[in-house]
């Protein structure tokens, strides 16, 4: 809208739910406002009865605007299509139920109609009444039929007189295509615009059936599995300046879906992600759209909370509908007080505060206090997920005791604890999805309880691993307090770099596929063994030079020639020239965030590439990284003193 770009997501069972973001740049956001702070529909959305909406609620919102007013458009299991609508995106927000319910519906405002298009494989279009409360009779339609191709998540526009839909597919792999039509109602052609870009991720852990256990049956995938890892779902936005940028997201296994930003290349009126010349797949980095507005870098959500303001951080969501009776700010000023409600285990809690667990690795903190607990009550730390974890404090007759739980195992451990107070630590690295739990008496030494626990990615929460706080009572009845002191988070890897890019350095570059060293032979770029005599000479010496924008050109220091990308960049087409060729001689750095790197070429948009044990020469025309990073494409690198 102007010079202004909203964003709200899933929120499935989570409270409150429809995040309301603002940007001025499409990467810097801000939380603006929950357009649904409460959803009670029944007590499964209430923990009650033994009931629940795991992976159900709110999801696939649409979010619109028109004459001054903001539309989320929801869906909710087992119910209508839900709408929030407000004139200020930071809120009110009115909530109605519609008549129907609309899969993954899209809502196009178009001149004097309000079309709406949904379904999955077969896609519907419809007009809704100007209540935005119906379909209108008689105007519905198959415009897409089953078997074309089509898939779910519609996006629907209208750019130059055209209707564009964008579509996920998730089988046997996630990509995402296009529907294009000169009418709304088709015909439409469809077309591939995003396909197997997996950022250098595989697949790690999956659990498939989430009725049967614990121990439920988690599946290793090979190394180079990708399964639905791949960017699928989203859409696409034109900024202030003409470009054009796309959404997407991944399933990146426990850490849950992540959402990409890649740009958009228009070739034959269709809407491809991508740069020229590498169309349908992503770089993992690039540079910033271009809008008028330069924002600080910064983050949407308050992730460390010392429970000291009148509210809760922006980013804590309760685990389906809380019972505000039984928590507060306020008894204790400065501590986050959870009464505990009866529940039979720590799935069933009422009051359980979550936050989104983030990767690649993070720690969670929290300091508690637990004095009041009365016999049955059990409070600590958890990793939210399907096997779950916790590590806590019960009250027993005995007295207080450390317990440790692993769902999976079905494991307990438990150590008396003569104290009033402890520090709970979480450890997730979400690159092999596992995790530790630990704890201390005074802030600063950490005891790990219990073996390495494996987080899966599975659809029964649908929401990856969330850091929670709780306080249950197995005893049937409600029991007294704990009082929480701090939350942290700590991202040992919060800098997108695993290290600096060597600017003036001289480094030497090192195959992750094969061990080979790239050395400047007769004036072409080749991979030799790492033990032969040019791999040890000035042949496996580059200089890396400053290009701007994470961008940097390769000196050679046997020559002083530059690493130069020529023609298509086809093997023995990477040269080492006498002079910088502009673009030609540029690539843009790539930090896979694993200590590896990949280089991609601005003269062809694609990767610099050693053909693993093959003993041919160098080129750049690599798509992308494989998901086990050992295709040719992936560099490690050494600094030379």
């Amino acid at each position: 809208m102007g010079n202004d770009y909203y964003m709200t997501g899933t929120t499935m069972h989570s409270m409150p739910g429809l995040p309301v973001l603002h940007s001025k740049d499409l990467v810097n956001w801000k939380l603006l406002s929950y357009a649904c702070e409460r959803l009670d529909l029944g007590p499964e959305f209430r923990l009650e009865e033994g009931k629940e909406i795991y992976g159900q609620g709110l999801w696939a919102p649409c979010i619109r605007y028109k004459n001054g007013v903001f539309y989320i458009f929801s869906n909710v299991n087992k119910h209508k299509t839900q709408v929030f609508k407000s004139t200020n995106p930071a809120g009110p927000w009115e909530h109605y139920q519609m008549n129907v319910s609309l899969h993954d519906l899209s809502v196009l405002f178009d001149d004097n109609k309000i079309y709406v298009v949904w379904g999955y494989d077969e896609i519907w279009l419809a007009e809704l009444n100007e209540e935005l409360t119906d379909i209108i009779p008689g105007t519905e339609k198959i415009i897409i039929p089953a078997g074309s191709g089509a898939g779910e998540g519609c996006h629907f526009y209208k750019i130059n007189g055209k209707y564009y839909i964008t579509i996920t597919n998730w089988d046997p792999t996630c990509y995402q295509v296009c529907a294009r039509a000169d009418n709304p109602y088709g015909p439409y052609e469809i077309n591939v615009i995003s396909s197997e870009e997996n950022m250098g991720i595989g697949t790690t852990w999956r659990l498939w059936d989430t009725k049967n256990g614990p121990p439920f049956n988690l599946i290793k995938a090979q190394a180079n599995h990708v399964g639905c890892i791949t960017m699928h779902q989203g859409g696409i936005v034109e900024t202030d300046k003409g470009e054009w940028w796309g959404f997407s997201m991944m399933d990146y296994n426990s850490l849950g879906r992540v959402t990409v930003l890649s740009p958009v290349t228009w070739k034959d009126g269709w809407p491809y992600i991508g740069l020229p010349g590498n169309l349908k797949r992503s770089p993992r980095v690039w540079i910033k759209p271009d809008t008028k507005y330069s924002s600080v870098p910064t983050s949407p959500f308050e992730r460390d909370d010392d429970f000291s303001g009148p509210r809760l951080k922006n980013v804590w969501q309760w685990n389906h509908l809380p019972d505000d009776s039984k928590w507060s700010l306020n008894e204790r000023r400065g501590f986050l007080r959870l009464h505990s409600l009866p529940a039979e285990s720590f799935w069933h809690a009422r009051n359980t505060l979550t936050q989104r667990a983030i990767g690649p690795e993070s720690y969670a903190i929290t300091k508690m206090e637990f004095a009041n607990l009365e016999i049955g009550d059990n409070a600590g730390l958890a990793l939210l997920n399907l096997p779950y974890a916790w590590i806590g404090v019960i009250k027993t007759k005995e007295g207080n005791i450390l317990q440790y739980y692993n769902q999976q195992k079905n494991e307990k451990r438990a150590l008396p604890l003569d104290s009033n107070k402890v520090w709970l630590r979480a450890y997730c690295n979400f690159d092999d999805d596992f995790a530790y739990l630990s704890y201390s008496l005074n802030g600063r030494d950490y005891i790990t309880i219990g073996e390495k626990i494996i987080l899966p990615y599975q659809l029964k929460t649908f929401q990856g691993v969330r850091y929670a706080l709780f306080n249950f009572n197995i005893e049937g009845k409600e029991g007294c307090y704990a009082d929480f002191d701090s939350f942290e988070i700590i991202e040992p890897r919060c800098k997108g770099l695993t290290k600096p890019i060597p600017y003036n350095k001289i480094i030497k570059l090192i195959s992750l596929s094969d061990s080979t060293v790239l050395v400047n032979w007769k004036n072409f770029l080749r991979p030799v063994p790492f033990d032969s005599k040019l791999s040890r000479g000035k042949e496996a010496l580059f200089r890396v030079l400053d290009r701007g924008n994470g961008r940097i050109a390769l000196q050679s220091i046997e020559s002083g020639g530059f690493v130069t990308a020529k023609n298509f960049g086809d093997m023995a087409e990477v040269r080492i020239e006498k002079e910088e060729h502009r673009l030609a001689s540029v690539f843009q750095w790539v930090d896979m965030l694993k200590g590896d790197i990949m280089l991609m070429s601005l003269h062809t948009h694609k990767y610099l590439y050693a053909a693993p044990n093959a003993g041919s020469l160098c080129s750049a025309n690599s798509k992308g990284a494989r998901a086990d990073r050992k295709g040719g494409e992936c560099f490690t690198w050494i600094e030379i003193k």
